[in-house]
């Protein structure tokens, strides 16, 4: 497991208002770039809307995972 403590840039609706969204996008860089590093078969964040963000900036497909279901997957249940 890795961890990023970072900003995924979006802050309630700052991600999604047409001001702050190019700025919220840069914000994300860094933590989608960490990610595609990383390459990793999963991926989660506490917060959906944060990891929807940076699923959105990875632009591949993959979504974030509840980290409850990641658990859950672990023990195979």
């Amino acid at each position: 497991m890795i961890t990023i403590e970072r900003c995924s840039g979006h802050d309630g609706t700052y991600g999604v208002k047409k001001n702050t969204y190019e700025f919220a996008r840069k914000i994300a860089k860094p933590v989608e770039a960490r990610v595609k590093q990383a390459q990793p078969a999963h991926f989660s964040s506490d917060c959906v809307m944060a990891g929807a963000h940076i699923a959105h900036g990875l632009g591949d497909g993959t979504e974030a995972e509840h980290p409850i279901s990641l658990i859950r997957k672990a023990y195979g249940i």
